[in-house]
């Protein structure tokens, strides 16, 4: 299992969403992959995202003006 740091600081959705996936699909079943957001939008885009594609959100925090969520690959990239 792997812990994969993700920085999408200073983007706007949809490309933290986008490239969340993009990430995603290069991993396997069980890593983790921490994001780092700057856009609050992420706070419910990406569980939603998550959600709907079989994966899990392990936890989700705000710091100053980041949005830091931590997420568990499942089974499916829903291709």
């Amino acid at each position: 299992m792997s812990k994969i740091a993700l920085d999408l600081r200073g983007l706007l959705c949809p490309l933290p969403v986008i490239r969340v996936q993009d990430k995603i699909k290069t991993l396997q079943q069980g890593d983790e992959l921490e994001v780092t957001c700057t856009d609050p939008g992420v706070m419910h885009d990406i569980p939603t995202w998550c959600r709907i594609n079989g994966h899990s959100v392990l936890a989700s925090r705000s710091s100053d003006y980041e949005f830091i969520l931590n997420l568990q690959v499942g089974g499916s990239d829903g291709d």
